[in-house]
């Protein structure tokens, strides 16, 4: 049984029940947190600065591999802001480190989405900043729409039926697949209902970071009921 760490916000509500229902057949979840309470770039830059105090917590646990479970506070600061985080925290642990924004650009060009629709619970700002990131990491983002929301803890309280609403909005007709961002946002239990009414492959956040775990674990055990991703690991 592996062990895998998870480097949260303090905020965090939703990373830690989705990655123990994904993962629970191979490993354990663990988890340390980073003080944030809005969903702000001036939060998301303090935040990041305990990374590496967070990340040796979970190394004294012996995890296997510790991911990085924010999405907007992996890309705030455009490409290789995800790469930056991943070097910190291997530097400080040893241990090999995932970023939730690099897996969700592995795990989009995995399955050749190449122009996608994006749903969000962000600000318009934050949303301006991860378009540009996606851009800029070469897919063409035809629609991203949010909630506006800011306050974290009111993140966490949106029901997966809110994300399956907004990615119904977002999705556009000659978008190859849906990307709902954030790992606070419930998803899991929309999935699959997504991609079998749309016909095409949908992504979370949480998928996409667990997904880049198996590959880190060489878990090649495909998993069921969420999603396309994970079913082809």
């Amino acid at each position: 049984m592996y062990k895998v760490g998870l480097v949260i916000p303090s905020s965090n509500t939703t990373m830690e029940p989705e990655f123990h229902q994904i993962m629970e057949p191979y490993a354990t979840v663990h988890t340390s947190r980073l003080r944030l309470r809005k969903v702000t770039a001036p939060e998301l830059e303090v935040m990041e600065r305990d990374a590496e105090r967070a990340a040796c917590e979970l190394s004294d646990a012996d995890v296997d591999v510790i991911c990085y479970g924010c999405t907007s506070g992996s890309l705030l600061r455009g490409i290789g802001h995800d790469k930056q985080l991943v070097h910190r925290i291997e530097s400080a642990t040893g241990i090999p480190a995932v970023a939730t924004a690099g897996a969700v650009v592995d795990a989009l060009g995995h399955l050749g989405l190449k122009r996608i629709s994006v749903a969000t619970p962000y600000t318009r700002e934050i949303n301006a900043t991860e378009s540009r990131f996606l851009k800029d990491s070469g897919f063409g983002v035809l629609n991203i729409l949010g909630l506006g929301l800011t306050e974290n803890t009111e993140i966490g309280l949106q029901s997966a039926q809110v994300a399956y609403k907004l990615a119904r909005r977002s999705y556009v007709a000659d978008a190859d697949g849906v990307f709902i961002s954030c790992t606070n946002f419930h998803t899991l239990d929309v999935i699959a209902k997504l991609e079998d009414e749309l016909s095409k492959p949908t992504v979370s956040s949480n998928t996409a970071t667990a997904w880049k775990v198996c590959q880190k674990l060489r878990i090649t055990n495909n998993i069921h009921g969420y999603g396309q991703l994970l079913a082809l690991t």
